[in-house]
């Protein structure tokens, strides 16, 4: 072969894969989660091709973040108003959203274009052990 392979997108197959976050760290499990939503590994990668898979993470209000960053790791949002800087500590933030916490890790660890957006749509967090997604037979992904 003279050329590299370039994946199509009509050529891709997708799964669906399940992450535990219990007792798991965040940025590691962010981190597993970004490498299959970007497909990285599969050998068919294609950096501009959408060629990741789905994935479901649930028990994310059982996700620890190491250290003092619960005290002092904060989240910031801006409204675009002169003084519409919004913050939250962590602490309470994965008490209120930890949806919230995890989605935020995900996707600073993917593309930020609109490839980036097209792959953080395949990520689905919840809360709890229970996802409504049965029907899709996802496969239990082992960090």
């Amino acid at each position: 072969m003279r050329t590299t392979y370039m994946a199509k997108p009509n050529e891709l197959q997708r799964k669906w894969y399940i992450i535990d976050g219990e007792g798991k760290v965040l940025g590691r499990l962010a981190v597993e989660a970004a490498r299959l939503l970007r497909g990285k590994h599969k050998p068919e990668y294609t950096p501009h091709i959408n060629s990741g898979d789905h994935v479901i993470i649930i028990n994310a209000d059982k996700v620890i973040l190491t250290g003092k960053k619960l005290q002092q790791k904060m989240l910031y949002r801006h409204s675009g108003y002169p003084g519409g800087l919004k913050q939250i500590r962590y602490d309470k933030l994965m008490q209120t959203r930890p949806e919230l916490a995890v989605y935020k890790a995900v996707t600073g660890m993917l593309p930020h274009n609109t490839l980036g957006r097209d792959m953080a749509t395949k990520l689905r967090i919840y809360r709890g052990s229970d996802h409504p997604h049965q029907a899709q037979q996802p496969e239990v992904w082992e960090m």
